[in-house]
């Protein structure tokens, strides 16, 4: 019985040293591209602070090749152009806060994960639920594809219909359900204000 408890003790201790360090932003969720929830919410927070560097630090590069690296370059060039215009003319519509992480899951087709291996040389294929409070009032949740990529990073997809093959299934999948625990250590957003 004693060994059975070392084993299961080992097991723990190569699972905390195994496991990608998360990095937490000022409003107490992940940051960074080390892991999938991290990304999602760098893009969230990229909306949010009309932030177009973390939006290019946290999105996947145009990638592939034909029409669909055109379109997905034509559509990162759009987005980065509309944040820039709502720094200089601030709306009252967007995110304003996060409130919810979930933690990021597979798609259930196995499709995705192969071609991106296949076709791109991507790691993994994985999506994170983001629910934000808007600017003008309600709430929005947004199902954020990420992608891991050859080096190892996780970053976003933010339009994940230019690459069907990749993001198949994606809208289909049940809502999710296990949420990312707040790191309250830190405070949020709403309370440095």
């Amino acid at each position: 019985m004693f060994t059975l408890y070392r084993f299961v003790f080992i097991l723990a201790v190569v699972a905390v040293v195994i496991a990608p360090s998360t990095s937490w932003a000022d409003d107490g969720y992940p940051s960074g591209t080390a892991t999938p929830e991290g990304a999602a919410c760098d893009l969230a927070r990229a909306f949010i602070r009309r932030d177009v560097a973390l939006f290019e630090q946290v999105t996947l590069p145009p990638f592939g090749g034909g029409e669909s690296r055109t379109q997905y370059a034509i559509f990162l060039a759009n987005t980065k152009t509309a944040i820039l215009e709502e720094v200089i003319h601030p709306t009252d519509r967007g995110p304003q806060e996060i409130s919810k992480v979930f933690v990021a899951r597979p798609l259930s087709k196995s499709g995705p994960a192969s071609y991106a291996y296949a076709a791109f040389n991507f790691s993994d294929v994985k999506f994170v639920d983001v629910t934000v409070v808007l600017r003008g009032g309600g709430i929005s949740t947004n199902r954020t594809l990420v992608v891991m990529d050859n080096a190892g990073h996780w970053r976003v997809h933010p339009a994940p219909n230019i690459h069907s093959l990749l993001s198949d299934g994606l809208n289909q999948e049940p809502p999710s359900t296990k949420e990312v625990a707040r790191n309250r250590a830190l405070p949020s957003e709403s309370q440095q204000k």
